[in-house]
């Protein structure tokens, strides 16, 4: 890692730290968020153990139940280690955590009982996650504590699993998630360290108004089986609008922020999915992951997405998942003021045909358009790709002002109408507009 990068790395998080007790900036939503303060619930002083080894789960339900009876207030994490199996928040109650403190999810997936939740762009029986929150206006989540998933042996049953049969699919292997939050408006999560997720680490759906701040989202990257966490996506934004995320740090498994919402040639029928839209992504670093911001695999309609000031030491800037099988629509994307560090690729648009099914119906079409690419600077693989499936339509890309050094110009162009480059150099060099319909190559 560079020096430069590093003193920005240090100086993003020193700001965090320093922010901590201030209040957080009105961008892009007005209203300024305060934690209620009212009564404060110390778990420990209600008979938790904090010692990594007693299960806490039934006390620190009750100790929620009793807050929430009370007119709700703040349930504090102290320092220690709380093992805990899933807990339910109630609305009107805030979870707090102190430095030191660790929330540490069971290792026993029966800790975490059987519910009708939303997964994968649909709804079935599946694993609690181990904080969840379902009509919880105006929760906060915040502190400078870590939620770990005590991920490994979930991993390791997944892997077991799929090297036994190859056919086997997520939701074959069942596997917590650190955090699920649903319905819920006006949301602040803050300062929390997400660490190893038995699956996905935070996922909102249909929520609105959320801001995710001066977070950690960290599960091992490196080489399979084990030190690789399998699906274990950063964030997850669901069928949600009017997101704001940033000054976060990513390096996971899987992709770092995924959009999404439903899946299949009947997708767009699905009342239970409404767009993805007024996204904002801001001043995060990417270490390691699938992309910076990924629309899909299940996703239907994903519009008015901002991406600006951004580090990536590897993951791709920009990830398209087309679902042949799904109807698609992504469109009005702006990406600006990205730093690439010994990073992977620009683009990677392409289809998704994992679990792909249509279901007796004739392939669906999908629509990409408007999305705008400016002031990136530093080093990368390769421009990457644009291509789509026979029903996608991709048009008006355009990318501007970019100065980089690249391992390679390949740049595999699809059928795509208006892709234009304005003022772009690769490697010194002044680069023409890409020509679609044919792989480009001129290696170094």
């Amino acid at each position: 890692m560079n020096k430069l990068l590093l003193l920005s790395i240090i100086g993003m998080f020193a700001l965090a730290e320093g922010n901590a007790h201030t209040t957080p900036s009105r961008q892009p939503f007005e209203k300024t968020i305060l934690l209620s303060r009212d009564q404060r619930y110390n778990i420990a002083e209600r008979g938790a153990v904090g010692d990594g080894k007693t299960l806490n789960t039934k006390v620190i339900q009750a100790v929620i139940e009793e807050c929430a009876k009370n007119g709700g207030g703040t349930l504090v994490v102290p320092k220690g280690i709380f093992l805990s199996g899933a807990i339910f928040l109630k609305a009107g109650v805030n979870l707090e955590f102190e430095a030191g403190a660790v929330l540490k999810g069971s290792t026993d997936i029966n800790d975490y009982p059987k519910i009708n939740t939303r997964i994968e762009g649909h709804f079935e029986p599946w694993r609690a996650a181990l904080i969840n929150a379902d009509g919880a206006d105006h929760l906060r989540i915040s502190g400078a504590g870590t939620i770990d998933g005590s991920g490994e042996p979930f991993w390791k049953e997944f892997y077991k699993r799929r090297n036994a049969d190859p056919k086997t699919t997520n939701l074959n292997v069942e596997r917590p998630r650190l955090a699920f939050i649903q319905n819920s408006k006006d949301v602040q999560i803050s300062g929390i360290h997400f660490l190893n997720s038995g699956f996905w680490n935070l996922h909102i759906y249909r929520c609105e108004q959320v801001i995710i701040e001066y977070c950690r989202f960290q599960a091992p990257s490196g080489p399979k089986p084990y030190h690789h966490a399998p699906s274990s996506d950063g964030i997850d934004v669901d069928s949600s609008h009017e997101i704001a995320i940033r000054h976060c740090f990513f390096s996971v498994g899987d992709d770092c922020i995924a959009l999404k919402g439903s899946k299949g040639p009947f997708a767009g029928e699905d009342k239970d999915s409404p767009p993805v839209e007024n996204v904002t992504i801001s001043d995060c670093i990417f270490e390691a992951g699938g992309g910076i911001v990924t629309f899909g695999s299940e996703a239907t309609i994903v519009r008015h997405v901002t991406v600006k000031r951004c580090i990536t030491l590897g993951p791709t800037v920009l990830r398209l998942k087309l679902r042949p099988d799904t109807p698609q629509q992504y469109e009005d994307v702006n990406i600006s003021d990205i730093t690439l560090t010994n990073g992977g690729v620009i683009f990677k648009v392409s289809p998704w045909t994992q679990y792909f099914d249509l279901k007796g119906q004739a392939p669906p079409k999908a629509l990409v358009r408007n999305i705008k690419i400016s002031n990136v600077r530093g080093t990368a693989a390769s421009f990457g790709e644009i291509t789509g499936h026979e029903q996608a339509n991709i048009q008006n890309i355009v990318v501007t002002d970019v100065d980089v050094q690249l391992k390679s110009t390949d740049f595999k162009v699809g059928h795509v109408q208006d892709l234009h480059f304005k003022n772009v150099k690769v490697n010194g060099k002044k680069m023409a507009d890409p020509v679609p319909d044919q792989t480009v190559s001129k290696k170094r």
